[in-house]
């Protein structure tokens, strides 16, 4: 991976409004959301953000905007942007946005327009969940480690997305314990006919039981993966079978689904 060039986040404020409209790094994007579902209670909990082109066009629209001089910028707009965003459409659950890892410089400071955005369009802090994708190779392991530990203490809510599809594994459990963890869909495909699948997806259940962190499984298409994972108590769930992702909308989970 290319070395990233980061801007000076330490020696200045790049408050709300400089990183969402900065005359430099200006990126053609809006967001489409997917809702998380609570199976127990048949309510949606959350809905992730997913960045999109202007018009709807997928993320590979988007990440030909990207490289390495411009990721920090790109990380702190999407974060703004989904937040105001949110808002507009009047989400009242919890708020999942992505972060880069590697486009983090300090923490502590690179956090703070992500509060600014939360304070200027009266979003609750406590409802921002930030995901870490486990497929994303991290140059310094203590490095997400202290970004992690760093949100936690502000309020934040941790994830780990795509777990089972990167590069750490259960590994980057020993490490840090984040609230919960969104199993890929690399193991939930077809779990319900795979028993090595099965067996590992059982694994991992124990294993973050013991930890103390929840588990939401993604990816899910179809009706014998929802019932196979909830027999076995995963009750979060995201997937084209409760709800395909709406542009710039909040789609709603039917209850016939549960």
């Amino acid at each position: 991976m290319q070395s990233i060039k980061l801007h000076n986040a330490d020696t200045h404020d790049l408050g709300c409004g400089g990183c969402r409209d900065n005359d430099h790094h200006t990126f053609d994007l809006s967001f489409a959301f997917q809702p998380i579902v609570r199976a127990s209670t048949r309510k949606i909990v959350s809905y992730e953000a997913l960045a999109r082109g202007p018009e709807g066009q997928g993320f590979a629209f988007v990440q030909k905007q990207i490289n390495s001089d411009n990721l920090y910028n790109f990380d702190q707009t999407c974060r703004v942007r989904a937040i105001e965003l949110a808002t507009r459409l009047g989400l009242k659950v919890a708020l999942n946005i992505n972060f880069t890892p590697n486009a983090v410089y300090r923490p502590e400071l690179c956090i703070r327009t992500t509060l600014a955005a939360a304070k200027e369009f009266g979003f609750p802090v406590e409802k921002i969940h930030f995901e870490v994708t486990e497929s994303e190779e991290v140059r310094e392991k203590t490095h997400l480690v202290s970004i992690i530990e760093t949100y936690k203490k502000l309020g934040f809510t941790t994830v780990i997305d795509d777990f089972g599809a990167g590069y750490s594994g259960l590994n980057l459990l020993a490490e840090f314990q984040p609230d919960y963890i969104k199993i890929d869909r690399i193991l939930i495909d077809q779990v319900d006919m795979k028993p090595a699948r099965q067996a590992i997806i059982q694994g991992v259940i124990l294993t973050c039981r013991k930890l103390n962190i929840d588990i939401l499984a993604e990816g899910v298409e179809r009706e014998e993966e929802y019932r196979w994972l909830a027999s076995q108590g995963v009750d979060l769930f995201q997937g084209y079978y409760f709800a395909y992702p709406g542009f710039e909308k909040l789609p709603e989970v039917p209850d016939e689904l549960f």
